[in-house]
């Protein structure tokens, strides 16, 4: 693939933000949501078909992710308008078709979700219906989301880059919304590994330091705001919460044997990880350009928050509405009733722990790193 840049002088951008930047917008917050509901559909029904509300709502966003790509590329490719000049000079060249960069990147998403659509119907059709997040098809998807809405990242930072002063807070804020979307995404992947029962283990804090500082550092970084890190950490605990405190309200039952847990309601994700207090951290020290200090300060706040919180998770105090320790899923066959409120060590000794642990750290230096280099990348995006 050749990617060539247009040379033209860009033309003037007026005040109004483009419908396909809602539109991606849009696709982000349906995408999250399908997800969110997703996970809760699978631990409350299980998946009784593949024409579920949740997935009609992830494809949904794929949908809206390419109508808003084709929006862009079309007419800076054919047209002849006055728009498509304008987008022409800010565009990039890819097979023979041009259009700004972040649209070329959704357009792959959405094609990628689809793709995914049949190929998970296949697999669960071959290897039986299962709630495993990391699997082929599911991966593939999620990539496919991520690039829906990372394409949504760059076209925000476009306009941005070539937007007059009195647009800036607001592109800044949507920066800050697709960015805690693309934070809430990956997270579903990374707690798979860093969950309720892993967080007093270093594995749970070497797999978070392996993506969280790359993501927020990258976008809050790149918005150039005093607080940007925390606000797209914020963004992503806010949809968390939401969705916890939402699904249980709508009823639901299992329709997928075996039921070892009777349930009424729909059982949403867990309290989220409490990343703002890292990504300030992050924040504060960002402008040192020191990888080293900053990845440190991240490990460090992040277990200094993490750990004594997730021990407060597994007592009777968070078996209610707020934090929802007591939502269990209905597959889950319990060896005794205080089984979901006990740890599960993934060291079996305390050399074991501090190894992994060292190696986490590592990683959020390296992280850390990526996430400055790409934050100036990012930020002098124009086309």
């Amino acid at each position: 693939m050749q990617i060539e840049t247009a040379v033209e002088t860009p033309a003037p951008v007026t005040a109004r933000i483009p419908w396909e930047v809602a539109c991606l917008m849009a696709a982000a917050t349906s995408m999250v949501l399908g997800l969110y509901w997703d996970l809760a559909w699978h631990r409350s029904i299980g998946r009784d078909s593949f024409w579920t509300p949740a997935h009609v709502a992830i494809y949904l966003g794929g949908i809206m992710g390419g109508i808003a790509a084709a929006g862009s590329i079309l007419p800076a490719t054919f047209g002849r308008s006055a728009r498509a000049l304008s987008l022409r000079t800010v565009s990039a060249r890819v097979w023979g078709f041009r259009g700004p960069l972040g649209a070329f990147v959704s357009a792959w998403g959405g094609i990628a979700m689809l793709t995914s659509a049949p190929f998970d119907n296949w697999w669960h059709n071959a290897y039986g219906l299962d709630v495993k997040v990391v699997s082929p098809p599911h991966i593939l998807l999620l990539l496919g989301i991520v690039a829906v809405e990372l394409g949504g990242l760059l076209l925000v930072q476009q306009l941005r880059a070539n937007a007059p002063q009195s647009r800036g807070a607001r592109l800044e804020w949507l920066m800050f919304y697709v960015g805690g979307m693309i934070l809430s995404t990956i997270m579903i992947t990374l707690e798979e590994f860093a969950n309720r029962f892993t967080l007093h283990s270093a594995l749970a804090y070497a797999v978070l330091s392996t993506g969280v500082p790359l993501i927020v550092l990258t976008i809050g970084g790149a918005s150039g705001h005093r607080w940007g890190c925390t606000a797209v950490a914020g963004v992503y605990m806010l949809a968390r919460l939401l969705q916890l405190w939402i699904f249980p309200l709508f009823p639901a039952e299992p329709k997928l044997g075996p039921v070892f847990i009777h349930v009424t309601h729909f059982i949403p994700t867990g309290f989220p990880i409490l990343l703002m207090a890292p990504a300030a951290a992050l924040d504060l020290l960002r402008a040192r350009r020191s990888a080293a200090l900053a990845g440190t300060a991240f490990l460090a706040a992040l277990l200094a928050i993490e750990w004594p919180f997730a021990g407060f998770l597994m007592l009777p105090a968070a078996r209610n509405w707020f934090f929802g320790m007591h939502y269990i899923p209905y597959q889950v066959n319990l060896p005794d009733p205080q089984w979901p409120y006990r740890f599960q060590p993934q060291e079996s000794s305390l050399a074991q722990f501090c190894f992994v642990l060292a190696v986490g750290l590592g990683l959020a230096i390296l992280s850390t790193r990526a996430g400055m280099a790409l934050s100036a990348r990012l930020a002098r995006l124009r086309r």
